[in-house]
């Protein structure tokens, strides 16, 4: 009877497993579209091929090794160990069937992969416009292959930092990737952003910003919308396990909490908006929805839904303001992911120690910190030796007409960008 119970647990683990790895995977395609939409006509086919390229990469990469030194302690390929069906069997015979989360190693690292992804995603709309196709590309495979497997092998992979200290020993908590995923794929965006520089036209002499603004709202709006669905999965499938009355009820409180966090985020961005443009502005609404989104990701199933959306609410307050403030700095980010991504996702982690009286409000700043500047440091390191060796920016002609023909080849709109006999 045990081993029956077991065995219908982990087909139904399994598969909720392979289906929000499934929906957070259609996140690219948000990714893709937000990121076309928002980015000019003349650089739309270079920024889809990063976006569908990058995410190939990062499922061979992870594979490869990203993996492995994520959860495995080990290299080349050597994660590959994790899949088998009868390593899982052997430790349930070992150790017992108890309930607990019970899941093919396959599965995991799908669901795994598709994290990663999502983090290089980020990086892709912040140098937009700009940088290097294959120049992006090598970084992709740093990126995938080694930074983000290695802070990931110190927090949900539980190994102490550099010998050090554990994160989780001293308080930290990310549900699901606030600072794991996505502020750290905002500190890989920052370090490219600051070597690039601003787009050409970006920044008067004065330092006032002129608007660039992108081709296709409709895909932009599409894009959010996708993302906002993909999160379901993203957070949802971060309670690991459905096969049980408490884990279904804590999914049930993830996607309510998730959906009115991104909700809340909207409205507050569009007031925002509003109060200080006297305009409904479209990006700053949907940025708004994603720093909901971001907010939450951190600890969404211990907060109440009113909690929730009050996170929301403050969550697109911050984007808007956080948006106009790197504007001043001059550090231009086409699509607001160092904001949204960045900074409400550090905003994130500060709020998981409210809800959840397992954290630490020293504990998240200490994981905080560690996350920021290891990948920070090596994504500046990294992009410095591709700026040295091949460069990463593209010539002013290049920038001028724009990516699709210069790296690319092809226009994206030729009958609207192309004069024609």
């Amino acid at each position: 009877m045990e081993n029956q119970i077991f065995e219908l647990q982990y087909a139904i683990d399994t598969f909720y497993f392979l289906i929000c790895g499934a929906l957070v995977m259609w996140m690219a395609a948000g990714f893709a579209m937000l990121e076309s939409g928002l980015v000019r006509a003349k650089n739309t086919t270079e920024i889809l091929t990063k976006n569908v390229a990058l995410y190939a990469i990062a499922c061979f990469m992870y594979l490869a090794s990203g993996y492995a030194i994520m959860y495995g302690g080990g290299w080349f390929l050597s994660g590959i160990d994790a899949f088998s069906l009868d390593e899982v069997l052997a430790a349930s015979a070992e150790n017992g069937f108890d309930g607990d989360s019970v899941y093919s190693g396959a599965s995991d690292f799908f669901f795994q992969v598709v994290f990663v992804a999502t983090a290089m995603s980020i990086v892709s709309g912040a140098v937009a416009e700009r940088m290097k196709l294959w120049a992006f590309f090598v970084f992709a495979i740093a990126m995938t292959g080694f930074i983000y497997p290695m802070e990931g092998a110190w927090t949900w992979g539980g190994n102490a930092v550099f010998g050090l200290y554990n994160l989780g020993d001293l308080g930290f908590s990310d549900f699901a990737g606030s600072g794991i995923v996505h502020m750290a794929g905002a500190a890989a965006a920052l370090a490219g952003v600051l070597l690039l520089g601003a787009r050409k036209g970006k920044y008067n002499k004065d330092g006032s910003a002129n608007a660039l603004p992108g081709a296709n709202l409709p895909l932009a709006t599409l894009g959010t919308l996708i993302l906002w669905m993909g999160w379901f999965g993203f957070n949802g499938g971060s309670v690991l396990k459905l096969g049980d009355a408490a884990s279904a009820h804590s999914v049930a409180m993830v996607f309510l909490n998730t959906n009115a966090s991104a909700a809340t985020g909207l409205i507050g961005a569009l007031v925002t908006a509003r109060i200080l443009f006297g305009k409904a502005d479209l990006t700053m609404a949907l940025n708004g929805a994603l720093a909901g989104l971001v907010a939450i990701t951190a600890e969404p199933s211990t907060p109440t839904a009113l909690q929730a959306s009050l996170f929301g609410v403050i969550a697109g307050i911050i984007v808007v303001f956080s948006i106009v403030t790197l504007d001043k700095l001059r550090i231009d980010d086409p699509v607001g992911a160092i904001s949204v991504h960045g900074v409400v996702g550090l905003f994130g982690l500060l709020l998981v120690p409210v809800t959840n009286d397992g954290s630490s409000f020293s504990g998240q700043l200490i994981g905080a910190a560690t996350i920021f500047f290891w990948v920070f440091l090596t994504s500046l390191l990294v992009w410095g030796v591709l700026k040295a060796v091949i460069g990463i920016r593209v010539d002013e002609e290049e920038e001028y007409t724009g990516l699709d023909i210069g790296e690319c080849g092809l226009e994206a709109y030729p009958e609207f960008t192309s004069v024609r006999p």
